[in-house]
């Protein structure tokens, strides 16, 4: 192996793993319509500690996962609208939810423009998470082995949510 081949295989190593990083630390990719625009909400960690629970505060603000089968979520079976749990923007509708048998309430799309997406490798592999497109909270992460049209599974911890009744 000649010197120039070394180096260029180097390079190549060192930016495999810096790419992932970069990925999961940059700015997130906006499923928002054209000309749509959410207005951000921005705390300090502080301000967002003193309006959740500390389990929210975990998982929205920390990116922690709620236990599976531990949301009264599951067993909500009316019609209604699924919102942000830190800001109140509605982000999935009762039309969208099934049961995914994860123990996390699951849906097959999202209300267009409400969620924003990136690449996380915290598990090694890459996984698609998402995130409220107005507080940035943590909500769960996307899957594609959901049921027809979409074949999509929005994994939601609950506790990321409330429901609000029609």
């Amino acid at each position: 192996m000649n010197r120039r081949a070394f180096i260029i295989g180097s390079l190549g190593v060192i930016l495999s793993g810096l790419i992932p990083r970069f990925l999961s630390a940059g700015a997130f990719a906006a499923d928002a319509p054209k000309g749509f625009r959410i207005e951000k909400i921005r705390k300090s960690a502080k301000e967002w500690k003193a309006l959740l629970t500390r389990e929210q505060y975990r998982v929205l603000r920390e990116e922690d996962t709620e236990r599976p089968y531990s949301s009264p979520l599951l067993n909500i079976k009316e019609k209604g609208v699924y919102a942000c749990a830190a800001c109140d923007l509605p982000l999935f509708t009762s039309e969208m939810k099934y049961d995914s048998g994860t123990g996390w309430p699951s849906f097959f799309a999202s209300i267009e423009g409400r969620l924003e997406t990136r690449f996380d490798y915290k598990l090694i592999f890459r996984r698609t998470e998402y995130h409220c497109a107005r507080c940035e909270g943590h909500q769960g992460h996307l899957f594609d082995d959901g049921p027809p049209p979409t074949h999509q599974r929005w994994c939601n911890n609950g506790v990321a949510l409330k429901f609000i009744p029609a």
